[in-house]
C-alpha cells in the first residue's frame, strides 16, 4: 500500500468488552501506544512506559477481518495522539464494523467520524488531570457516545454531578460512573447515585471481575 500509515500499538487482544454500554459483548481490541496524560490511578502504565510496535494500517485491517461480526475498541494510552488513527476508523467503518473509541477527553474529537461510538473518559479532579479536559467536546457528543466519570471519592462524585448538570450532558450522550478499584467502594457510589438519581449507569469493569489480576488482554 503507498504511503500506509502506521500506527505504534502496545497489543491486539478479543476480549469480552468490560467497560461502557456495550459490556458484556466480544470485542476486538486495538490498544495504541502513548499518552499526553499521567491520570493518578492508571491501570495501562505499559502504554506509555514501554516500547511500541510500529504496526501497518493493512495489518490492523487484515485482523479486524477476522471477526467480521465483532465490536471493535480503539484504545489506549490515547488514540487521538496517532495521525494513522484516522485512516484506521475510516476503513474499520466502511468495512462495516461498529467501533468504540476509547478517548481521554484532552484532545479534540472534531475529525472523529460521527458514526464511531465516543467514550470521553472524563478525567474527575482526583486523576490530577481534570484541567486538561478539552470541554469543548461536550458541544460535539452524539446520542449513541458515552461520557465516563472514574471516581475516586465522594469529591469526585460531586465533581461529576455538577459537570453533569452544568453542560446538560443526560441529553447529549449516554452517561457512565465507575469507581476506582481499591480506592471506593462500588456499594457506596450506589448509594449516591440512587440517592440523586443520577441520569447514570453504574459501571463495574467486566473484566477485573471475569479475569481478576489479569493486567492485560482483557
Amino acid at each position: 500500500m503507498r504511503d500506509e500509515p502506521t500506527l505504534q500499538l502496545s497489543e491486539i487482544f478479543y476480549s469480552i468488552q468490560g467497560e461502557s454500554s456495550f459490556a458484556g459483548y466480544p470485542c476486538l481490541f486495538f490498544r495504541l501506544s502513548g499518552c499526553n496524560l499521567r491520570c493518578s490511578y492508571c491501570d495501562a502504565k505499559y502504554t506509555y512506559e514501554e516500547p511500541a510496535t510500529a504496526t501497518p494500517l493493512s495489518t490492523l485491517l487484515t485482523e479486524a477481518a477476522r471477526y467480521p461480526n465483532t465490536l471493535i475498541e480503539i484504545t489506549g494510552g490515547e488514540p487521538l495522539l496517532q495521525e494513522g488513527v484516522y485512516p484506521l476508523m475510516a476503513a474499520l467503518l466502511a468495512a462495516g464494523h461498529t467501533v468504540l473509541l476509547e478517548t481521554n477527553g484532552s484532545l479534540s474529537i472534531d475529525r472523529v467520524p460521527k458514526e464511531m461510538v465516543k467514550i470521553v473518559d472524563l478525567k474527575c479532579p482526583d486523576s490530577g488531570m481534570a484541567e486538561k479536559m478539552n470541554l469543548a467536546n461536550l458541544d460535539l457528543l452524539m446520542p449513541h457516545d458515552e461520557v465516563k466519570f472514574v471516581v475516586s471519592s465522594r469529591g469526585d462524585y460531586d465533581w461529576a454531578r455538577a459537570t453533569m448538570e452544568e453542560h446538560r450532558l443526560a441529553k447529549k450522550a449516554k452517561l457512565i460512573l465507575s469507581p476506582v478499584i481499591g480506592r471506593l467502594a462500588p456499594a457506596l457510589l450506589a448509594q449516591w447515585l440512587l440517592a440523586d438519581a443520577l441520569p447514570a449507569r453504574l459501571q463495574l469493569q467486566l473484566h477485573t471481575l471475569l479475569w481478576p489480576g489479569m493486567k492485560r488482554g482483557v
